[in-house]
């Protein structure tokens, strides 16, 4: 099992292409060994590539918008991950208010999830809290999770009141990346890694089990900044995910 990061979590010390190439070099130098984008900055796939190739990191996937993954737009971004070298390209935080948005999520990612198999890569849904709860259909994510691969936000699971290991090990099959993510129980506030109250050694035991390749590191409000973060949950990730 690979350690990766999701770059929104330093979404405040990148602002443009060259913070993005820059930061993928203190990224590296922390220890992880991939990165899950969220947003490209207007640099061109072969610049993002090299820079990649040059650093030894490797591309675990993206976060794109519904836009990006509908349309003449899927192709594109199915050929800008081909060329940094992701197979994995995905998408997440959907409202499910309303069955038009369930809906929508379906087509879209149904859709997305056929074209991305047909070259050899994975279309996955990133998870909230809210796509634990139950409509008139019951589970909304078990509704998801029926026409395309997950990639399963440990902490929202956790804050869902969801027993995460085992719904991993119950839904290994339709896992493809592991986010880990550590925080509040009561109020949504994720942190570092072993400074909230998630069980966070059952969740890397079971991504163990489940034959996850990648464990992704995220957290949506990192503090003072994103990398002094990621840097205290590679402390504890050295500790309990490299055992």
């Amino acid at each position: 099992m690979k350690l990766a990061v999701q770059l929104y979590t330093l979404r405040g010390q990148v602002k443009n292409g060259q913070d993005l190439l820059e930061i993928l070099g203190k990224v590296r130098d922390i220890g992880f060994a991939g990165v899950e984008f969220a947003g490209f900055f207007g640099l061109e796939s072969a610049v993002l590539k090299a820079r990649l190739d040059e650093l030894g990191l490797e591309a675990t996937g993206m976060h794109l918008s519904f836009d990006e993954l509908s349309g003449a737009r899927l192709a594109q971004s199915l050929d800008y991950a081909a060329a940094i070298g992701s197979r994995y390209i995905g998408t997440g935080g959907h409202t499910t208010r309303k069955e038009a948005d369930v809906q929508e999520i379906l087509r879209v990612m149904g859709e997305a999830s056929k074209q991305a198999e047909q070259r050899g890569m994975i279309a996955y849904y990133h998870n909230h809290s809210h796509e634990f709860k139950k409509d008139a259909q019951g589970v909304k994510l078990d509704r998801i999770k029926q026409v395309c691969p997950l990639e399963l936000d440990t902490y929202w699971s956790f804050f869902a009141k969801v027993d995460t290991p085992a719904y991993m090990r119950e839904n290994a099959a339709r896992i493809k990346l592991v986010h880990i993510k550590d925080g509040g129980k009561r109020f949504p506030k994720p942190c570092a890694l072993g400074e909230g109250k998630n069980d966070l050694q059952s969740i890397i035991t079971a991504t163990h089990d489940i034959g996850c390749e990648w464990l992704i590191l995220e957290n949506d409000l990192p503090k003072p900044d994103g990398l002094s973060d990621i840097t205290r949950s590679m402390a504890f990730l050295k500790k309990y995910a490299t055992e």
